[in-house]
């Protein structure tokens, strides 16, 4: 009699770890089921083929809490300047030109709007970059062109892609860099070195010009310092 309900605990004790590692099994099934599915959401990158896309997009540049009260500006899909919309605070956006391959949108501070103006108003004018540079500096030197406040800002969001989220208005694989403008400056004036000793550390490019800015270029998600 005693070996027989023995043989009767045992049994109940192998059901019983049966049903346990079951279980277990079941909630493992579900854990990698639902790991599968995470893994498999894609974000849904779409060509930016119009004014309204374009617009979302190129405001990523501009700092989260600024975007809606930001002047926009830039070539619209057809090819054309124009002022996507007027703005209400210190921001000026200059939207990705759709005809070029990749993604560059700009966004900056509104004082450095007459620097910014002339040079589109010279490259309009078929002058080179070399021939732009020198003909602001000559003009920035006699106070003829108005270089903006010192320490002024310019945000650019650019990438290789034209591909973006309209979800989030991201743009696929873009990048951030920031410049501050210092006209004049220089290394002994700012402390900073002219070239980067580091892949995220400031630097003052154009030192001793008109264009006289620091560099900033923070590292990407996949980048160690």
């Amino acid at each position: 009699m005693k070996r027989f309900l023995v043989v009767i605990a045992l049994a109940g004790v192998l059901i019983s770890c049966k049903n346990t590692s079951e279980n277990k099994n079941d909630a493992n099934d579900s854990v990698v089921a639902e790991t599968v599915d995470d893994s498999e959401v894609k974000t849904n990158y779409v060509p930016i083929d119009s004014d309204e896309a374009l617009v979302a997009a190129s405001l990523m540049a501009a700092p989260a809490e600024s975007r809606d009260g930001c002047k926009v500006i830039g070539y619209n899909m057809v090819g054309e300047f124009v002022t996507f919309r007027e703005g209400d605070n210190e921001f000026i956006v200059l939207t990705d030109d759709p005809k070029k391959s990749g993604f560059n949108a700009a966004c900056y501070h509104k004082s450095l709007e007459p620097f910014m103006a002339r040079g589109r108003e010279l490259r309009a004018e078929g002058k080179t970059g070399p021939e732009i540079f020198d003909i602001r500096e000559e003009e920035a030197k006699s106070g003829k062109l108005d270089m903006g406040k010192p320490g002024a800002t310019l945000h650019i969001y650019y990438g290789e892609s034209d591909m973006y989220d309209p979800e989030t208005n991201k743009v696929e694989g873009a990048h951030y860099r920031y410049v501050v403008y210092l006209p004049f400056a220089t290394a002994e004036s700012t402390g900073l070195p002219e070239q980067p000793v580091g892949a995220n550390h400031p630097w003052i490019m154009n030192p001793g010009t008109h264009r006289a800015h620091i560099m900033i270029s923070p590292l990407y998600n996949d980048e160690k310092e």
